[in-house]
């Protein structure tokens, strides 16, 4: 994450905060986030270096609309400022700072087999009272795992499956 998108989502975050408007502008940039990953066309006009700054500031003002104006602002100054392509990174920051607000913790959880709701739940609940956070996790299947799971929280990485153990173990027998 380069440091001029984290300068911009925690500018955002901070004016948001202090507004009282958190919560607002959190879910004006999830949803123009998602709108943008889902649109090659957008993504390639946001990223072109030929394209002027206040078309790209047009074309985002219009976009957003006047539901959020703090949202319409924000993005007006990075499309003004030249920034306009990386506000992808920018939402990802500005995530990454609402899960620290809210004390969230978004994990991946990666099994052998398709866990039951009920099997699920009860592992998040596991993690939940060990960080003492609220826990959002995505849930993948990788039969190559044999048994057991790979839990991934940010760079943290848990490796709880047979396939992982046994990784470990032919490393020591290649030691010794």
């Amino acid at each position: 994450m380069a440091v001029a998108q984290r300068i911009y989502a925690e500018a955002l975050f901070g004016a948001a905060r202090d507004a009282g408007r958190l919560e607002q502008v959190h879910e004006a940039f999830a949803e123009f986030a998602a709108a943008e990953a889902e649109s090659p066309e957008l993504q390639a006009v946001l990223r072109n270096p030929q394209l002027e700054s206040s078309a790209k500031s047009a074309i985002l003002a219009d976009l957003a609309g006047d539901d959020e104006p703090l949202f319409t602002h924000f993005l007006q100054v990075v499309a003004e400022k030249g920034r306009a392509g990386e506000l992808g990174d920018i939402a990802k920051e500005f995530e990454r700072l609402m899960a620290r607000e809210e004390r969230r913790l978004t994990v991946e959880l990666t099994t052998a087999r398709e866990l039951t709701d009920s099997e699920a739940k009860a592992i998040l609940k596991q993690i939940e009272d060990a960080a003492g956070r609220k826990v959002e996790a995505t849930r993948k299947v990788d039969p190559g795992l044999v048994g057991g799971i790979v839990l991934q929280a940010g760079s943290l990485r848990v490796d709880a499956s047979v396939r992982g153990r046994l990784e470990r173990l032919r490393h020591e027998l290649v030691k010794t």
